[in-house]
């Protein structure tokens, strides 16, 4: 009985969810988000069973981390945070997940003539994760920007939003040549700020 009310319960939570989402007009934008990522995936996959590598797998970690931001703007939207210390711990892990979003398109720096499969082939792959992880940042920086937009003049949010997309430059650039991640804020964070 207990697991018959969970699965209700979760159905409804979604449907909920859904319901949000029409309202907000945003219920298209992530089909089709989902439907991208599902095409990465199975993209990726393909390249791995076709060349018995596992070379590129790594592309849907990146993606997954590149999903976190949209997740949390997304939730702030659905549920329609209006009390500011949530808010603000929100942004500030939003912030910190930014980065992975853009940072996606700096793997073509491990596209390479001698592969195991085509280099279009490969091009392809990296461009299709590149793009969708794009789609899911700039959806989210808009989802921040419509959320400070309430508490602030459009003046300030502007010049949030540009400091964002700096931050989020510093953080690709830790990630590519200084090798961090996201995590290592909490994990080690006197390293990161040694480095």
């Amino acid at each position: 009985m207990s697991q018959r009310f969970c699965i209700f319960r979760e159905i409804t939570i979604a449907n909920q969810m859904i319901h949000q989402l029409k309202i907000l007009g945003r219920l298209n934008i992530t089909i089709f988000l989902i439907a991208m990522t599902l095409f990465c995936f199975g993209i990726s996959v393909t390249r791995s069973l076709i060349t018995d590598t596992k070379v590129f797998l790594f592309l849907n970690w990146n993606l997954f981390l590149a999903i976190i931001p949209w997740a949390i703007s997304s939730l702030m939207l659905i549920y329609n945070l209006n009390k500011k210390l949530p808010l603000v711990l929100l942004i500030i892990s939003w912030i910190l997940f930014f980065p992975n979003s853009p940072y996606i398109l700096t793997d073509l720096f491990h596209l390479r003539l001698n592969g195991t499969a085509p280099i279009w082939f490969d091009l392809v792959l990296i461009l299709s994760f590149a793009w969708t992880g794009l789609m899911y940042g700039l959806i989210s920086l808009t989802d921040i920007d419509r959320q400070l937009s309430i508490y602030l003049n459009q003046k300030w949010v502007n010049a949030i939003i540009i400091s964002f997309l700096f931050l989020a430059s510093f953080g690709i650039y830790l990630g590519r040549y200084l090798r961090w991640n996201s995590w290592d804020i909490i994990q080690n964070p006197l390293g990161l700020a040694g480095d």
